[in-house]
Formats: C-alpha cells, sequence, structure tokens
C-alpha cells in the first residue's frame, strides 16, 4: 500500500524520467500514468512505474519507468483459457536494466538484493538501444541500474492480472490509502 502522496510523488518523477529519455507524452497519457507497488509498500526498492499505450486482443505497447535500482520482482505472465503467455520484448530507452530469466546462472550478477524470492539468475544487461524479447510463460525479474531506467515493452496481450509472482507476498494491484 502505499499513500496517495506517495502515488502523485512518483508519478511526477515518473515524468521527468520520460523528459531524460526523450519520451514525449500527451496530457491524457501523463494522467494514465500507473504506480505498482506490488503491495510491499517499498516502492523505492521495489515496484515500477508504467505507462500503457494500447492493449488489444493482438498487441500491447508500454512504456516502463524504474527508479534507481528499483526492482519488478520474478514473474511470469500465463495463459488465459488454454492460449499461452504473453511474448514480450524490452527495448532499453535511457538507465540500465539488470533482467533475469531462465538459463544458466552467472557468476556475478550485478543486481542487488531486495528480500523477495528470486530462482532464476541468468544476467542480461539492457543499454540504451538493447532488447531482448522473452518467450510465453518465462520466468523472469530486472532491476533498473544507479541512474534508473525507462524501458519500453512490445508485446502480444497483456493480462497484469494473471501474471504469477514467485514471491506470493506479491499483489499486481496497487492499494492507495
Amino acid at each position: 500500500m502505499i499513500t496517495e502522496e506517495q502515488y502523485k510523488a512518483a508519478v511526477e518523477r515518473a515524468l521527468q524520467y520520460f523528459e531524460w529519455a526523450g519520451i514525449v507524452l500527451t496530457e491524457q497519457e501523463k494522467a494514465r500514468i500507473e504506480v505498482a507497488d506490488l503491495g510491499l509498500s517499498r516502492l523505492d526498492t521495489i515496484g515500477l512505474q508504467l505507462l500503457t499505450y494500447v492493449n488489444t486482443e493482438r498487441v500491447c505497447a508500454k512504456e516502463l519507468v524504474l527508479f534507481p535500482h528499483q526492482t519488478c520482482p520474478e514473474h511470469k505472465h500465463v495463459g488465459v483459457g488454454g492460449t499461452s503467455g504473453k511474448e514480450e520484448t524490452f527495448r532499453c530507452r535511457r538507465g540500465k536494466v539488470y533482467l533475469y530469466v531462465e538459463g544458466k546462472k552467472t557468476a556475478d550478477i550485478k543486481a542487488r538484493p531486495v528480500g523477495t524470492k528470486v530462482t532464476v539468475y541468468h544476467q542480461i544487461i539492457l543499454e540504451p538501444g538493447d532488447q531482448y524479447t522473452l518467450a510465453p510463460d518465462t520466468k523472469h525479474w530486472f532491476q533498473a541500474g544507479e541512474e534508473g531506467a525507462v524501458v519500453s515493452e512490445f508485446s502480444t496481450k497483456s493480462s497484469d492480472e494473471t501474471d504469477i509472482f514467485t514471491d506470493k507476498k506479491i499483489k499486481r494491484a496497487t492499494e492507495i490509502v
């Protein structure tokens, strides 16, 4: 849970990151920025700020903002009604992102521990212009570097409410108190 003041401050900060990345938003888009604290009330270290441009039955496009060392915890996207989960591509626009996926464990991971359950440690480092595509139903988590990061996400339909987080304490819907 976060307060309304924390939510508004995170939105204002996210707007500064969009400007830093050279991403121009309309007033309507600015009003739709979402803050996801993932139910842990630790937004400085766990969560993200996002803007969904479009989410149809076939495609989804989002912008993600991560503050310095902020982490989106380990999860996977599962399908609904027998369909596979979403395929997604992350493209780093500004900053640095440490992405962790299934595969051989990287010996010297760069991400800082944040106290949530993690099971995958194959590291991919994304810098501006780098991108990586995740297959459906792939466990992953990611963390911004010391400057924070702005990441574009392109995917098949997004159904955040069906995401499965490895750490059962995590809730996708943000509660404002």
